[in-house]
Protein backbone atom coordinates (compact mmCIF):
# COMPACT_ATOMS: atom_id res chain seq x y z
CA UNK A 1 0.00 0.00 0.00
CA UNK A 2 1.07 3.61 -0.84
CA UNK A 3 2.55 5.49 1.77
CA UNK A 4 4.59 8.14 -0.45
CA UNK A 5 3.96 12.05 0.52
CA UNK A 6 0.37 13.03 0.02
CA UNK A 7 -0.62 15.29 -3.37
CA UNK A 8 -2.16 18.50 -3.21
CA UNK A 9 -5.61 17.15 -1.63
CA UNK A 10 -9.19 17.78 -2.86
CA UNK A 11 -11.56 20.65 -1.48
CA UNK A 12 -13.89 18.91 1.28
CA UNK A 13 -16.96 20.07 -0.58
CA UNK A 14 -17.24 23.23 -2.53
CA UNK A 15 -17.00 26.59 -0.64
CA UNK A 16 -13.86 25.28 1.50
CA UNK A 17 -10.36 26.20 0.27
CA UNK A 18 -7.03 24.17 1.18
CA UNK A 19 -6.49 20.50 1.83
CA UNK A 20 -8.74 18.31 4.06
CA UNK A 21 -6.71 18.28 7.43
CA UNK A 22 -7.48 14.69 9.34
CA UNK A 23 -7.21 16.40 12.53
CA UNK A 24 -8.09 14.01 15.25
CA UNK A 25 -11.27 16.52 15.96
CA UNK A 26 -12.32 16.20 12.78
CA UNK A 27 -11.87 11.99 12.43
CA UNK A 28 -13.91 12.37 15.72
CA UNK A 29 -16.97 14.74 13.81
CA UNK A 30 -16.92 12.40 10.96
CA UNK A 31 -17.04 9.35 13.22
CA UNK A 32 -20.21 10.87 14.36
CA UNK A 33 -21.78 11.37 11.00
CA UNK A 34 -20.83 7.06 10.68
CA UNK A 35 -22.32 6.26 13.99
CA UNK A 36 -25.76 8.44 13.56
CA UNK A 37 -26.47 5.65 9.88
CA UNK A 38 -25.24 2.90 11.87
CA UNK A 39 -27.86 3.67 14.56
CA UNK A 40 -30.30 3.88 12.10
CA UNK A 41 -29.29 0.39 10.25
CA UNK A 42 -28.63 -1.30 13.47
CA UNK A 43 -31.63 -0.72 15.72
CA UNK A 44 -34.20 -1.44 12.72
CA UNK A 45 -32.88 -4.93 12.86
CA UNK A 46 -32.96 -5.78 16.26
CA UNK A 47 -36.80 -4.13 16.83
CA UNK A 48 -37.39 -6.02 13.16
CA UNK A 49 -36.01 -9.57 14.37
CA UNK A 50 -38.14 -9.29 17.87
CA UNK A 51 -41.62 -7.99 15.78
CA UNK A 52 -41.10 -11.12 13.33
CA UNK A 53 -43.38 -13.96 14.62
CA UNK A 54 -46.06 -10.93 14.94
CA UNK A 55 -45.50 -9.70 11.83
CA UNK A 56 -45.57 -12.72 9.42
CA UNK A 57 -48.76 -13.80 11.54
CA UNK A 58 -50.22 -10.58 10.74
CA UNK A 59 -49.73 -10.83 7.58
CA UNK A 60 -50.38 -14.35 6.90
CA UNK A 61 -46.42 -15.39 5.97
CA UNK A 62 -45.41 -17.96 8.41
CA UNK A 63 -44.88 -20.68 5.99
CA UNK A 64 -42.85 -17.54 3.44
CA UNK A 65 -41.07 -15.72 6.68
CA UNK A 66 -37.81 -17.05 5.45
CA UNK A 67 -38.53 -14.30 2.51
CA UNK A 68 -38.41 -11.38 4.89
CA UNK A 69 -34.69 -11.76 5.94
CA UNK A 70 -33.93 -13.17 2.07
CA UNK A 71 -35.62 -10.27 0.51
CA UNK A 72 -33.54 -7.30 2.74
CA UNK A 73 -29.92 -9.78 2.57
CA UNK A 74 -30.26 -9.84 -1.28
CA UNK A 75 -30.72 -6.26 -2.11
CA UNK A 76 -27.83 -5.66 0.35
CA UNK A 77 -25.83 -7.76 -1.33
CA UNK A 78 -26.35 -6.72 -4.41
CA UNK A 79 -25.50 -3.42 -4.18
CA UNK A 80 -22.68 -3.43 -1.57
CA UNK A 81 -20.37 -3.58 -4.49
CA UNK A 82 -22.12 -0.60 -6.31
CA UNK A 83 -21.26 1.31 -3.60
CA UNK A 84 -17.93 0.19 -2.44
CA UNK A 85 -16.81 0.91 -5.99
CA UNK A 86 -18.50 4.09 -6.68
CA UNK A 87 -17.45 5.18 -3.27
CA UNK A 88 -13.64 5.07 -4.38
CA UNK A 89 -14.65 6.50 -8.10
CA UNK A 90 -17.02 9.27 -6.99
CA UNK A 91 -16.50 9.77 -3.21
CA UNK A 92 -18.50 8.68 -0.08
CA UNK A 93 -20.29 11.38 1.84
CA UNK A 94 -23.29 12.03 -1.23
CA UNK A 95 -23.36 8.19 -1.40
CA UNK A 96 -24.06 7.83 2.23
CA UNK A 97 -26.77 10.38 2.04
CA UNK A 98 -28.50 8.56 -0.52
CA UNK A 99 -28.29 5.75 1.60
CA UNK A 100 -29.92 7.05 4.45
CA UNK A 101 -32.54 8.71 2.79
CA UNK A 102 -33.29 5.43 1.11
CA UNK A 103 -33.60 3.67 3.51
CA UNK A 104 -35.63 6.07 5.76
CA UNK A 105 -38.25 6.06 3.02
CA UNK A 106 -38.58 2.44 2.81
CA UNK A 107 -39.19 2.30 6.12
CA UNK A 108 -42.37 4.62 5.58
CA UNK A 109 -43.36 1.72 3.17
CA UNK A 110 -42.81 -1.33 5.76
CA UNK A 111 -45.15 0.71 8.04
CA UNK A 112 -48.01 1.17 5.89
CA UNK A 113 -47.97 -2.35 4.05
CA UNK A 114 -51.23 -4.54 4.56
CA UNK A 115 -49.95 -7.34 2.60
CA UNK A 116 -47.34 -9.88 2.95
CA UNK A 117 -45.21 -9.85 0.07
CA UNK A 118 -45.34 -5.67 -0.27
CA UNK A 119 -44.14 -5.79 2.87
CA UNK A 120 -41.32 -8.01 1.57
CA UNK A 121 -40.84 -5.54 -1.27
CA UNK A 122 -40.54 -2.93 1.02
CA UNK A 123 -38.03 -4.76 3.59
CA UNK A 124 -35.90 -5.14 0.31
CA UNK A 125 -35.74 -1.58 -0.46
CA UNK A 126 -34.41 -0.78 2.65
CA UNK A 127 -31.77 -3.38 2.24
CA UNK A 128 -30.88 -1.10 -0.70
CA UNK A 129 -29.96 1.49 1.58
CA UNK A 130 -28.98 -0.93 4.46
CA UNK A 131 -26.16 -2.33 2.16
CA UNK A 132 -24.82 1.23 1.78
CA UNK A 133 -24.69 2.38 4.94
CA UNK A 134 -22.80 -1.03 6.72
CA UNK A 135 -20.03 -0.78 3.33
CA UNK A 136 -19.68 3.08 3.32
CA UNK A 137 -19.05 3.30 7.57
CA UNK A 138 -16.26 0.55 6.97
CA UNK A 139 -14.96 2.46 3.85
CA UNK A 140 -15.16 5.48 5.14
CA UNK A 141 -13.24 4.71 8.95
CA UNK A 142 -10.81 3.17 6.36
CA UNK A 143 -9.97 6.39 4.63
CA UNK A 144 -9.78 8.50 7.40
CA UNK A 145 -7.99 5.98 10.56
CA UNK A 146 -4.63 3.71 9.71
CA UNK A 147 -5.36 0.42 10.07
CA UNK A 148 -2.80 0.12 12.78
CA UNK A 149 -5.09 2.76 14.72
CA UNK A 150 -8.57 1.37 13.77
CA UNK A 151 -8.95 -0.94 16.38
CA UNK A 152 -9.68 1.76 19.10
CA UNK A 153 -12.45 3.24 17.27
CA UNK A 154 -14.19 -0.04 17.79
CA UNK A 155 -15.03 0.97 20.87
CA UNK A 156 -18.02 3.51 19.79
CA UNK A 157 -19.07 1.56 17.55
CA UNK A 158 -19.42 -1.54 19.95
CA UNK A 159 -21.50 1.17 22.00
CA UNK A 160 -23.71 1.99 19.07
CA UNK A 161 -24.75 -1.76 18.62
CA UNK A 162 -24.66 -1.93 22.68
CA UNK A 163 -27.71 0.29 22.45
CA UNK A 164 -29.71 -1.11 19.50
CA UNK A 165 -28.91 -4.24 21.42
CA UNK A 166 -31.13 -2.86 24.39
CA UNK A 167 -32.99 -0.15 22.78
CA UNK A 168 -34.15 -2.12 19.73
CA UNK A 169 -35.63 -5.77 21.48
CA UNK A 170 -37.53 -3.04 24.40
CA UNK A 171 -38.92 -0.87 21.77
CA UNK A 172 -39.55 -3.68 19.39
CA UNK A 173 -41.32 -5.65 22.19
CA UNK A 174 -43.45 -2.52 23.35
CA UNK A 175 -44.59 -1.65 20.36
CA UNK A 176 -45.82 -5.52 19.84
CA UNK A 177 -47.33 -5.76 23.31
CA UNK A 178 -48.78 -2.32 23.88
CA UNK A 179 -49.01 -0.69 20.31
CA UNK A 180 -48.94 -2.56 16.43
CA UNK A 181 -46.35 -3.76 14.97
CA UNK A 182 -46.16 -1.44 11.99
CA UNK A 183 -44.19 1.27 14.72
CA UNK A 184 -41.44 -0.94 14.95
CA UNK A 185 -40.71 1.04 11.47
CA UNK A 186 -42.50 4.51 11.93
CA UNK A 187 -40.08 5.07 14.75
CA UNK A 188 -37.03 4.74 11.74
CA UNK A 189 -38.81 7.95 9.90
CA UNK A 190 -37.52 10.47 12.86
CA UNK A 191 -34.21 8.40 13.74
CA UNK A 192 -33.31 8.48 9.96
CA UNK A 193 -34.26 12.02 9.58
CA UNK A 194 -31.77 12.82 12.36
CA UNK A 195 -29.28 10.81 10.69
CA UNK A 196 -29.40 12.79 7.47
CA UNK A 197 -29.10 16.37 9.10
CA UNK A 198 -25.98 14.87 10.96
CA UNK A 199 -24.40 13.20 7.86
CA UNK A 200 -25.08 16.60 5.86
CA UNK A 201 -23.29 19.36 8.31
CA UNK A 202 -20.59 16.44 9.71
CA UNK A 203 -19.59 14.56 6.93
CA UNK A 204 -17.14 16.21 5.44
CA UNK A 205 -15.24 14.58 2.44
CA UNK A 206 -14.35 15.12 -0.96
CA UNK A 207 -16.21 14.36 -3.89
CA UNK A 208 -14.63 13.49 -7.01
CA UNK A 209 -15.09 12.40 -10.81
CA UNK A 210 -14.58 9.25 -12.43
CA UNK A 211 -11.52 9.10 -14.72
CA UNK A 212 -12.22 5.74 -16.24
CA UNK A 213 -15.69 4.27 -17.74
CA UNK A 214 -18.21 3.04 -15.32
CA UNK A 215 -18.50 -0.94 -15.64
CA UNK A 216 -22.31 -1.31 -15.74
CA UNK A 217 -22.42 -4.13 -17.37
CA UNK A 218 -19.98 -5.53 -14.47
CA UNK A 219 -22.78 -4.48 -11.95
CA UNK A 220 -25.84 -5.48 -14.49
CA UNK A 221 -24.35 -9.36 -14.42
CA UNK A 222 -22.77 -9.48 -10.94
CA UNK A 223 -27.00 -8.32 -9.58
CA UNK A 224 -28.02 -10.92 -12.29
CA UNK A 225 -25.22 -13.62 -10.68
CA UNK A 226 -26.42 -12.71 -6.95
CA UNK A 227 -30.26 -13.26 -7.88
CA UNK A 228 -30.17 -16.34 -9.85
CA UNK A 229 -27.84 -18.28 -6.74
CA UNK A 230 -30.36 -16.95 -4.21
CA UNK A 231 -33.34 -17.56 -6.03
CA UNK A 232 -31.94 -21.34 -7.16
CA UNK A 233 -30.94 -22.06 -3.08
CA UNK A 234 -34.75 -20.71 -2.21
CA UNK A 235 -36.26 -22.67 -4.79
CA UNK A 236 -34.87 -25.94 -4.20
CA UNK A 237 -34.92 -25.83 -0.72
CA UNK A 238 -38.58 -24.87 -0.57
CA UNK A 239 -40.84 -27.99 -1.00
CA UNK A 240 -43.46 -26.21 -3.26
CA UNK A 241 -40.43 -26.61 -5.64
CA UNK A 242 -37.44 -28.61 -4.57
CA UNK A 243 -34.18 -29.71 -6.32
CA UNK A 244 -36.23 -31.58 -8.70
CA UNK A 245 -38.01 -29.09 -9.86
CA UNK A 246 -37.40 -27.14 -13.59
CA UNK A 247 -37.74 -23.74 -12.23
CA UNK A 248 -35.17 -24.44 -9.72
CA UNK A 249 -32.64 -25.63 -12.16
CA UNK A 250 -33.41 -22.65 -14.85
CA UNK A 251 -32.52 -20.19 -11.86
CA UNK A 252 -29.26 -22.77 -11.19
CA UNK A 253 -28.21 -22.44 -15.41
CA UNK A 254 -29.31 -18.34 -14.92
CA UNK A 255 -26.24 -18.36 -11.97
CA UNK A 256 -24.03 -20.41 -14.39
CA UNK A 257 -24.20 -18.00 -17.28
CA UNK A 258 -24.49 -14.89 -15.36
CA UNK A 259 -21.04 -15.84 -13.51
CA UNK A 260 -19.56 -17.15 -16.30
CA UNK A 261 -20.56 -13.79 -18.59
CA UNK A 262 -19.68 -11.84 -14.84
CA UNK A 263 -15.75 -12.99 -15.18
CA UNK A 264 -15.29 -12.28 -18.69
CA UNK A 265 -16.61 -9.07 -18.47
CA UNK A 266 -14.60 -8.07 -15.75
CA UNK A 267 -11.62 -9.54 -17.09
CA UNK A 268 -11.67 -6.74 -19.90
CA UNK A 269 -13.25 -3.86 -18.24
CA UNK A 270 -11.22 -0.72 -17.83
CA UNK A 271 -12.20 -0.18 -14.40
CA UNK A 272 -13.94 -3.29 -12.90
CA UNK A 273 -16.82 -3.48 -9.99
CA UNK A 274 -14.30 -6.29 -8.49
CA UNK A 275 -10.61 -6.60 -9.49
CA UNK A 276 -10.03 -10.08 -10.69
CA UNK A 277 -6.75 -9.26 -9.13
CA UNK A 278 -8.04 -9.66 -5.42
CA UNK A 279 -8.59 -13.40 -6.21
CA UNK A 280 -4.51 -13.47 -6.91
CA UNK A 281 -4.41 -12.19 -3.34
CA UNK A 282 -4.05 -14.65 -0.53
CA UNK A 283 -4.27 -12.68 2.31
CA UNK A 284 -7.56 -10.93 0.85
CA UNK A 285 -8.98 -14.55 -0.68
CA UNK A 286 -8.77 -16.27 2.93
CA UNK A 287 -10.19 -13.11 5.05
CA UNK A 288 -13.15 -12.92 2.76
CA UNK A 289 -13.83 -17.26 2.10
CA UNK A 290 -14.00 -16.80 6.13
CA UNK A 291 -16.73 -14.38 5.84
CA UNK A 292 -18.28 -16.42 3.32
CA UNK A 293 -18.30 -19.46 5.29
CA UNK A 294 -19.48 -18.01 8.27
CA UNK A 295 -21.82 -15.60 7.06
CA UNK A 296 -24.25 -18.95 5.82
CA UNK A 297 -24.19 -20.01 9.44
CA UNK A 298 -24.57 -16.29 11.15
CA UNK A 299 -27.28 -15.41 9.90
CA UNK A 300 -29.11 -18.60 9.51
CA UNK A 301 -28.59 -18.53 13.54
CA UNK A 302 -28.98 -15.34 14.43
CA UNK A 303 -32.68 -14.70 12.09
CA UNK A 304 -34.37 -17.33 13.79
CA UNK A 305 -33.40 -17.62 17.43
CA UNK A 306 -35.65 -14.73 18.44
CA UNK A 307 -38.62 -16.78 17.29
CA UNK A 308 -37.53 -20.26 18.79
CA UNK A 309 -37.64 -18.22 22.46
CA UNK A 310 -41.12 -16.00 21.38
CA UNK A 311 -42.96 -19.59 20.05
CA UNK A 312 -40.77 -22.29 21.87
CA UNK A 313 -39.97 -21.09 25.27
CA UNK A 314 -43.06 -19.18 25.51
CA UNK A 315 -41.54 -15.35 26.45
CA UNK A 316 -43.35 -12.59 24.75
CA UNK A 317 -41.56 -10.60 22.48
CA UNK A 318 -40.28 -7.96 24.22
CA UNK A 319 -38.20 -10.63 26.76
CA UNK A 320 -37.00 -12.48 23.63
CA UNK A 321 -35.41 -9.29 21.97
CA UNK A 322 -33.65 -8.77 25.32
CA UNK A 323 -32.92 -12.54 25.53
CA UNK A 324 -30.89 -11.49 22.75
CA UNK A 325 -28.69 -9.29 24.47
CA UNK A 326 -26.40 -11.74 25.95
CA UNK A 327 -25.05 -12.52 22.19
CA UNK A 328 -24.75 -8.83 21.85
CA UNK A 329 -22.77 -8.47 24.93
CA UNK A 330 -19.95 -11.21 24.26
CA UNK A 331 -19.79 -9.79 20.73
CA UNK A 332 -19.17 -6.08 21.68
CA UNK A 333 -17.21 -7.24 23.82
CA UNK A 334 -14.79 -9.49 22.23
CA UNK A 335 -14.73 -6.81 19.09
CA UNK A 336 -13.66 -3.98 21.35
CA UNK A 337 -11.15 -5.96 23.49
CA UNK A 338 -9.57 -7.70 20.32
CA UNK A 339 -9.54 -4.04 18.61
CA UNK A 340 -7.77 -2.81 21.47
CA UNK A 341 -5.50 -5.47 21.53
CA UNK A 342 -4.65 -5.31 17.64
CA UNK A 343 -3.92 -1.94 17.94
CA UNK A 344 -1.16 -2.56 20.67
CA UNK A 345 0.55 -5.28 19.41
CA UNK A 346 0.10 -4.85 15.39
CA UNK A 347 -1.08 -8.93 15.31
CA UNK A 348 -4.32 -10.06 14.45
CA UNK A 349 -3.73 -13.71 12.82
CA UNK A 350 -4.86 -15.76 16.51
CA UNK A 351 -8.07 -13.81 16.76
CA UNK A 352 -10.09 -15.54 13.65
CA UNK A 353 -8.98 -18.78 14.75
CA UNK A 354 -9.97 -18.83 18.43
CA UNK A 355 -13.36 -17.06 17.27
CA UNK A 356 -14.22 -19.87 15.37
CA UNK A 357 -13.83 -22.61 17.68
CA UNK A 358 -15.63 -20.70 20.06
CA UNK A 359 -18.47 -20.28 17.65
CA UNK A 360 -18.39 -24.43 16.84
CA UNK A 361 -18.39 -24.50 20.52
CA UNK A 362 -22.09 -22.37 20.71
CA UNK A 363 -23.38 -24.12 17.75
CA UNK A 364 -22.65 -27.47 19.34
CA UNK A 365 -24.54 -26.36 22.18
CA UNK A 366 -27.35 -24.97 20.61
CA UNK A 367 -28.38 -28.21 18.99
CA UNK A 368 -29.50 -29.82 21.98
CA UNK A 369 -32.05 -26.53 22.39
CA UNK A 370 -35.65 -28.33 23.19
CA UNK A 371 -38.99 -26.61 24.64
CA UNK A 372 -37.65 -28.03 27.99
CA UNK A 373 -34.34 -25.89 27.82
CA UNK A 374 -33.76 -23.41 31.02
CA UNK A 375 -34.13 -19.74 29.67
CA UNK A 376 -30.56 -18.99 31.31
CA UNK A 377 -28.65 -22.17 29.61
CA UNK A 378 -29.96 -20.28 25.94
CA UNK A 379 -28.66 -17.11 27.43
CA UNK A 380 -25.41 -18.74 27.57
CA UNK A 381 -25.51 -19.95 24.02
CA UNK A 382 -25.60 -16.83 22.73
CA UNK A 383 -23.29 -15.06 25.26
CA UNK A 384 -20.83 -17.55 23.70
CA UNK A 385 -21.76 -17.28 20.01
CA UNK A 386 -21.84 -13.59 20.22
CA UNK A 387 -18.06 -13.41 21.59
CA UNK A 388 -17.01 -16.41 19.05
CA UNK A 389 -18.13 -13.73 16.24
CA UNK A 390 -16.93 -10.81 17.67
CA UNK A 391 -13.52 -11.77 17.82
CA UNK A 392 -14.05 -12.37 13.47
CA UNK A 393 -16.28 -10.57 11.84
CA UNK A 394 -14.29 -7.07 12.75
CA UNK A 395 -10.55 -8.35 11.96
CA UNK A 396 -11.43 -10.21 8.59
CA UNK A 397 -12.47 -7.22 7.35
CA UNK A 398 -9.36 -5.16 8.53
CA UNK A 399 -7.39 -7.78 7.11
CA UNK A 400 -8.76 -6.96 3.66
CA UNK A 401 -8.38 -3.63 4.09
CA UNK A 402 -4.72 -4.07 4.77
CA UNK A 403 -4.08 -6.32 2.16
CA UNK A 404 -5.25 -3.99 -0.75
CA UNK A 405 -3.93 -0.70 -1.92
CA UNK A 406 -5.35 2.36 -0.68
CA UNK A 407 -7.26 3.73 -3.98
CA UNK A 408 -9.26 0.34 -4.07
CA UNK A 409 -10.41 -0.05 -0.10
CA UNK A 410 -14.01 0.89 -0.90
CA UNK A 411 -14.21 -1.60 -2.98
CA UNK A 412 -11.83 -4.31 -1.50
CA UNK A 413 -14.45 -3.70 1.78
CA UNK A 414 -17.68 -4.27 -0.62
CA UNK A 415 -16.24 -7.23 -1.94
CA UNK A 416 -15.43 -8.89 1.23
CA UNK A 417 -18.59 -7.78 2.87
CA UNK A 418 -20.64 -9.00 -0.78
CA UNK A 419 -19.27 -12.51 -0.12
CA UNK A 420 -20.08 -12.58 3.56
CA UNK A 421 -23.87 -11.26 2.47
CA UNK A 422 -23.89 -14.15 -0.49
CA UNK A 423 -22.71 -16.60 2.47
CA UNK A 424 -25.98 -14.90 4.14
CA UNK A 425 -28.31 -14.85 1.88
CA UNK A 426 -27.88 -18.59 1.13
CA UNK A 427 -27.69 -19.79 4.86
CA UNK A 428 -30.92 -17.87 5.42
CA UNK A 429 -32.77 -19.18 2.09
CA UNK A 430 -31.38 -23.14 2.32
CA UNK A 431 -31.52 -23.53 6.74
CA UNK A 432 -34.63 -21.38 6.64
CA UNK A 433 -36.42 -23.55 3.64
CA UNK A 434 -35.25 -26.50 6.07
CA UNK A 435 -36.96 -24.53 9.19
CA UNK A 436 -40.12 -23.73 7.74
CA UNK A 437 -40.42 -26.92 6.03
CA UNK A 438 -40.31 -28.85 8.84
CA UNK A 439 -41.98 -26.59 10.99
CA UNK A 440 -45.19 -26.01 8.49
CA UNK A 441 -45.44 -29.96 8.61
CA UNK A 442 -45.62 -29.90 12.18
CA UNK A 443 -47.40 -27.58 12.44
CA UNK A 444 -49.96 -29.13 10.27
CA UNK A 445 -49.86 -32.38 12.29
CA UNK A 446 -50.93 -30.52 15.62
CA UNK A 447 -53.79 -28.79 14.13
CA UNK A 448 -55.20 -31.93 12.50
CA UNK A 449 -54.69 -33.63 15.20
CA UNK A 450 -56.67 -31.42 17.31
CA UNK A 451 -60.02 -32.08 15.01
CA UNK A 452 -59.35 -29.75 12.11
CA UNK A 453 -59.57 -30.29 8.64
CA UNK A 454 -56.20 -30.05 6.47
CA UNK A 455 -57.45 -26.46 4.84
CA UNK A 456 -58.16 -25.15 8.22
CA UNK A 457 -54.80 -26.88 9.89
CA UNK A 458 -53.14 -24.78 6.42
CA UNK A 459 -54.59 -21.28 7.51
CA UNK A 460 -54.14 -21.48 10.86
CA UNK A 461 -50.33 -22.62 10.30
CA UNK A 462 -50.02 -19.88 8.33
CA UNK A 463 -51.18 -17.28 10.62
CA UNK A 464 -50.19 -18.32 14.03
CA UNK A 465 -48.43 -15.84 16.21
CA UNK A 466 -47.50 -15.63 19.94
CA UNK A 467 -51.14 -13.57 20.48
CA UNK A 468 -52.75 -16.54 19.57
CA UNK A 469 -50.62 -18.99 20.30
CA UNK A 470 -51.63 -17.77 24.39
CA UNK A 471 -55.65 -17.97 23.50
CA UNK A 472 -54.75 -22.08 21.86
CA UNK A 473 -55.75 -25.21 24.47
CA UNK A 474 -52.97 -26.64 26.53
CA UNK A 475 -52.34 -29.42 24.71
CA UNK A 476 -52.32 -27.30 21.08
CA UNK A 477 -50.11 -25.16 22.78
CA UNK A 478 -47.99 -28.10 23.96
CA UNK A 479 -47.96 -29.33 20.44
CA UNK A 480 -47.10 -26.12 18.60
CA UNK A 481 -44.45 -25.14 21.32
CA UNK A 482 -42.90 -28.79 20.26
CA UNK A 483 -43.04 -28.20 16.54
CA UNK A 484 -40.90 -25.00 16.67
CA UNK A 485 -38.49 -26.57 18.97
CA UNK A 486 -37.92 -29.60 16.92
CA UNK A 487 -37.84 -27.91 13.68
CA UNK A 488 -35.43 -25.32 14.61
CA UNK A 489 -32.65 -27.87 16.83
CA UNK A 490 -31.54 -30.04 13.94
CA UNK A 491 -30.65 -27.09 11.55
CA UNK A 492 -27.75 -26.22 13.92
CA UNK A 493 -25.93 -29.68 12.66
CA UNK A 494 -26.12 -28.78 9.07
CA UNK A 495 -24.20 -25.59 10.36
CA UNK A 496 -21.10 -27.13 12.07
CA UNK A 497 -19.56 -28.51 9.25
CA UNK A 498 -19.41 -24.82 7.25
CA UNK A 499 -17.69 -23.64 11.01
CA UNK A 500 -15.29 -26.60 10.75
CA UNK A 501 -14.29 -25.10 7.42
CA UNK A 502 -14.05 -21.27 8.59
CA UNK A 503 -11.32 -22.86 11.09
CA UNK A 504 -9.45 -24.39 8.69
CA UNK A 505 -9.23 -21.37 6.62
CA UNK A 506 -8.50 -19.23 10.08
CA UNK A 507 -5.66 -21.69 10.21
CA UNK A 508 -4.11 -20.36 6.75
CA UNK A 509 -4.57 -16.36 7.14
CA UNK A 510 -1.43 -14.88 7.02
CA UNK A 511 0.28 -12.37 9.28
CA UNK A 512 0.83 -8.82 7.66
CA UNK A 513 2.07 -5.36 9.11
CA UNK A 514 -0.86 -2.91 9.64
CA UNK A 515 -0.59 -0.08 7.40
CA UNK A 516 0.30 3.16 9.65
CA UNK A 517 -1.47 5.40 6.81
CA UNK A 518 -4.95 6.68 6.36
CA UNK A 519 -6.40 5.68 3.36
CA UNK A 520 -7.02 9.38 2.03
CA UNK A 521 -3.49 10.02 2.95
CA UNK A 522 -2.10 7.65 0.87
CA UNK A 523 -4.13 8.39 -2.06
CA UNK A 524 -3.48 12.61 -1.62
CA UNK A 525 -6.80 13.58 -0.41
CA UNK A 526 -6.33 14.87 2.84
CA UNK A 527 -3.60 15.84 4.92
CA UNK A 528 -2.96 13.71 8.28
CA UNK A 529 -0.58 13.43 11.62
CA UNK A 530 1.67 16.38 12.95
CA UNK A 531 1.21 18.45 9.52
CA UNK A 532 -2.60 18.16 9.43
CA UNK A 533 -2.37 19.60 12.92
CA UNK A 534 0.16 22.68 12.08
CA UNK A 535 -1.88 23.52 9.22
CA UNK A 536 -4.93 23.37 11.47
CA UNK A 537 -3.66 26.05 13.42
CA UNK A 538 -2.00 27.87 11.45
CA UNK A 539 -5.63 28.11 9.51
CA UNK A 540 -7.40 29.43 12.96
CA UNK A 541 -4.31 31.77 13.76
CA UNK A 542 -2.81 29.95 16.76
CA UNK A 543 0.68 30.52 17.02
CA UNK A 544 2.59 26.86 17.55
CA UNK A 545 4.43 28.22 20.39
CA UNK A 546 1.28 29.14 22.15
CA UNK A 547 -0.08 26.01 21.12
CA UNK A 548 2.36 24.08 22.52
CA UNK A 549 2.39 26.02 25.64
CA UNK A 550 -1.44 25.67 26.12
CA UNK A 551 -0.65 22.01 25.92
CA UNK A 552 1.74 21.75 27.85
CA UNK A 553 -0.40 23.96 30.79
Amino acid sequence: MSTSAPRTAKRARPGTDGPLLLTQRRIWIIFAALIAGMLLSSLDQTIVSTAMPTIVGDLGGVAHQAWITTGYLLASTIVMPIYGKFGDVLGRRNLFLVAIALFTLASLGCAVSTDFWQFVVFRAMQGLGGGGLMILSQAIIADIVPASERGKYLGPLGAIFGLSAVGGPLLGGFFVDHMTWHWAFWINIPVGIAAFFVAWFALTLPNKKATKRIDVLGVALLSATTACLVFFTEFGGNRQHGWGAPETWAWGAGFVVAAALFVFVEARAQDPIIPLSFFRNRTFVTATAIGFVLGLGMFAAIGFVPTFLQMASGTSAAVSGLLMLPMMAGLIGTSILSGSLITKTGRYRMYPIIGTIVVGLAMLGMTTLAASTPIPLICVYLFVFGAGLGLIMQVVVLVAQNAVPAEQVGTATSTNNYFREVGASLGVAVFGAIFTSRLTDKLTEVFTGAGGSASQAADASASIDPTQLAKLPQAVQDGIVNAYADSLSPVFWYLLPFIAIALVLALFIPQMQLNDVAGMVARGEAVGGAEADELDRAQRGVPAASASTRHDE
